[in-house]
C-alpha cells in the first residue's frame, strides 16, 4: 500500500489461523453514493463472531463485502475488545487505526478507537507518519492488546490517527502492515513478529488467497499454508532485500515479446495496491500494445484482448484480460494496469491485487522468500 515461506512448508496445519478478508470498493465522493453506503451499512448490520469446525484449529471470522477493490479482515483492540475493519497490507510495516484523537470533523464517520474504555491500554509520547501514494496520516504511538481471529498480541505497538487525508470516507478503519521489521515507523515491533515472538504462532510464515468473481471466500493465514487454495506447486522466490516484499522480475511480455522490465527490474508484491503499477512510458507502451487507447474499455471486448505475463525466477505468471480489466458499477471496464505515481530512478513495477487475485502467495519471513502458486 505504501506505493511507494520455512524449509520444507512442513506440519503447516500445526498452527493455521484464517482471517477472511473482504472485497470493498474504494467509494467515490459523491453525495448519492455516501448515502447509498450509509443505506448498505444499517440494513446489513453484523457482528463479529468466531466460526470454527470441531477439531479445527483454522479459526475463520465471517465476510462482509461491500463490492470490488481493496480487501479488509477483521481485528480487534483493547479490553473489552472494539472491532476494526483493517486492509492487510504487505507493502508497510505499522498497524494504525483511526482514534476518537483524530482532530478532523470527517474523522467521524470511520469506526474510531476510544482508548478511555481499554483497561488496557498504555500511552506514550511518540508520534509517527506515514505517507501513502494517495494520502497521509499523523498520529500518536501507543500500546493495547490485539486480536487476529484467535491470535493475541498482548502490549502492541499501534498508531492512533490524528490527522489524516484520503482516508476518510474509505471503508475501512486502519491499516494493518505485515513487511519487515526495519521498516516500522512506528518504532515498535510489528504485529507478526509480536505474534511470533509471544509463541502464537507456529511458524513465520503468513498466505493470501484473493478471490476473483465470488463475492466471499478472501482469507490471509497466519502461521502456515492449506493447500486447498491453490493447485500445483508452489514456486518460491527470494527477497532481494528484506524490509519490503521485493523481489527481482525477469521481464514483462504480451505474446512473447518483452514489452517492459528488459534485463529485469525489480517488483514489489503488495496486498494494500489494487492495481498493478508500472512505470508511466511503459504503462503507456502496455497499454497500446494490448490495443487500448483510453482507460476504460467496453466490458464486450474484454475477451479480445491479450494476457499480460510477468516472468518471475524464470516462470511466467500470465494476468489474463479478464483478470486486469475490471468492471465498475457503471458497467464498463476499467484496465487495472496504471503508472505509479511514485517516480524513481530506476524501474520498479508493483504487483497487487490484479496479479494476486490470479495467484495464491506466501510470505516466508523464516526464509526470506515468496511463494506463488
Amino acid at each position: 500500500m505504501k506505493w511507494l515461506v520455512l524449509l520444507g512448508l512442513v506440519v503447516f496445519s500445526e498452527c493455521i489461523v484464517k482471517i477472511p478478508l473482504t472485497r470493498v470498493n474504494i467509494m467515490r465522493k459523491t453525495r448519492s453514493e455516501k448515502n447509498m453506503m450509509n443505506n448498505f451499512l444499517k440494513e446489513h448490520a453484523y457482528s463479529l463472531y468466531l466460526t470454527s469446525s470441531p477439531g479445527s484449529n483454522i479459526t475463520t471470522y465471517p465476510l462482509r463485502n461491500i463490492q470490488d477493490i481493496i480487501y479488509v479482515g477483521n481485528i480487534t483492540i483493547g479490553t473489552p475488545p472494539q472491532k476494526f475493519q483493517v486492509v492487510f497490507d504487505t507493502g508497510s510495516s505499522d498497524l494504525w487505526v483511526h482514534s476518537v484523537l483524530c482532530s478532523r470533523r470527517r474523522c467521524s464517520s470511520q469506526g474510531l478507537f476510544r482508548h478511555r474504555e481499554s483497561s488496557t491500554f498504555r500511552a506514550t509520547r511518540r508520534r509517527f507518519g506515514i505517507v501513502y501514494g494517495r494520502g497521509r496520516m499523523n498520529g500518536i504511538v501507543v500500546h493495547d492488546t490485539v486480536r487476529i481471529g484467535d491470535l493475541v498480541s498482548t502490549n502492541q505497538a499501534f498508531g492512533l490517527s490524528m490527522e489524516h487525508s484520503w482516508f476518510e470516507g474509505k471503508p475501512f478503519d486502519g491499516v494493518l502492515g505485515l513487511s519487515y521489521p526495519n521498516k516500522s515507523l512506528t518504532g515498535g515491533i510489528p504485529i507478526f513478529d509480536n505474534l511470533k515472538n509471544q509463541g502464537a504462532i507456529s511458524e513465520p510464515v503468513f498466505a493470501f488467497y484473493l478471490s476473483k468473481s465470488k463475492l466471499e471466500g478472501s482469507v490471509v493465514l497466519f502461521g502456515g499454508v492449506d493447500k486447498s487454495y491453490y493447485q500445483g506447486a508452489l514456486n518460491w522466490v527470494p527477497v532481494t532485500q528484506a524490509g519490503y516484499w521485493h523481489v527481482h522480475m525477469d521481464r514483462v511480455s504480451i505474446n512473447s515479446r518483452v514489452i517492459a522490465c528488459n534485463g529485469g527490474c525489480e517488483a514489489f508484491v503488495d496486498t494494500g495496491t489494487s492495481l498493478i503499477l508500472g512505470p508511466r512510458r511503459l504503462i503507456n507502451n502496455t497499454l497500446t500494445l494490448i490495443g487500448v487507447t483510453e482507460r476504460c474499455v467496453s466490458c464486450a471486448t474484454v475477451n479480445t484482448l491479450p494476457s499480460v505475463d510477468f516472468t518471475i525466477n524464470g516462470i511466467n505468471y500470465p494476468v489474463p484480460a479478464q483478470a486486469y480489466a475490471i468492471k465498475d458499477s457503471s458497467g464498463n471496464c476499467y484496465i487495472g494496469i496504471r503508472e505509479n505515481p511514485v517516480n524513481r530512478s530506476t524501474e520498479n513495477w508493483i504487483l497487487g491485487d490484479v496479479f494476486l487475485r490470479q495467484y495464491f502467495s506466501v510470505f516466508d519471513r523464516g526464509n526470506d522468500r515468496i511463494g506463488l502458486a
